[in-house]
Order: structure tokens, then sequence, then C-alpha cells
């Protein structure tokens, strides 16, 4: 028999399950949470909010923006821009907005004696007409 015939060329008799074997091999991808992008999201603060005590409003908004940002960008460091911080509070501490836009960009930390090499910033970005519906995550271009 010739190399490339028999049974295992025509896929007779070959059953595969996964592709756990072809892992192995493929070349390793650069991870893309080390890359500094800034990208503009969303929060629905209402949603985050629902049920929380009035005195705490604000403050919990303010935890979950931090929060949102540590999951979206994959940092532990995260920082909040005064703006940001003066729209969620804007309206007192129990009337936080529904939603606020956001644009959170990963920064590469020049301290050099900080434990994380990536930080994130979020700031407040600018929403056409005060409408949010359709606006969805765009990466931004600086």
């Amino acid at each position: 028999a010739k190399v490339g015939e028999g049974l295992f060329a025509q896929g007779v008799g070959c059953l595969v399950v996964g592709t756990h074997h072809l892992s192995a091999m493929a070349p390793e991808k650069k991870s893309r949470s080390k890359d500094v992008i800034s990208r503009e999201y969303t929060i629905n603060l209402h949603k985050a909010l629902h049920g929380i005590t009035f005195k705490k409003r604000a403050p919990k908004a303010v935890s979950y923006v931090k929060k949102f940002a540590q999951k979206m960008m994959k940092t532990d460091d995260v920082r909040i821009d005064v703006k940001l911080n003066k729209a969620i509070w804007s309206k007192g501490i129990r009337n936080v907005p529904d939603r606020v836009r956001v644009k959170i960009s990963r920064k590469a930390n020049d301290d050099e004696d900080a434990k994380d090499e990536l930080y994130s910033f979020v700031t407040v970005a600018d929403v056409p007409n005060g409408i949010f519906h359709g606006l969805g995550t765009k990466v931004v271009e600086e």
C-alpha cells in the first residue's frame, strides 16, 4: 500500500470527536488582553441598582462601573475619571442616571514598581441627543 491510501485516507473507520488534538499543534497566539485598546460601552446602572438602599446607590454605581471595566478589559487596576464620577453623582446620591455611556481605555502602566503592567481608565463618553438606543459597543481609534 502506498502512503495516503487505505481506509484512513478515505475517511472510513476514522472518527474525530473533537479538535483537541489540533490545539497542541496550533501556533501560539498573542493574548488580546495585553493589547492597548479603547472601547465605548453603555452601562445599564438601573439594572445594577435595583433594590439598593437610597443612600448607597451612587457609591454602588461607581463600584459597579469599576467591576464592569475589570470584567471587560481583564485588568485589576481600574481608574475612574472625575467627569464620570460627577456624571454618576449629578442627580444626587439617590437618583443615579439609568444609563451611562463610558469609554474604557486599557493603558500601559508607566510606574515601575506597579504590580500590574496594564490599567483601565474609565471616562464618560458623549451620547448623541441623549439617546442610548442602538449605540452598542464600539472600538475607539485614538
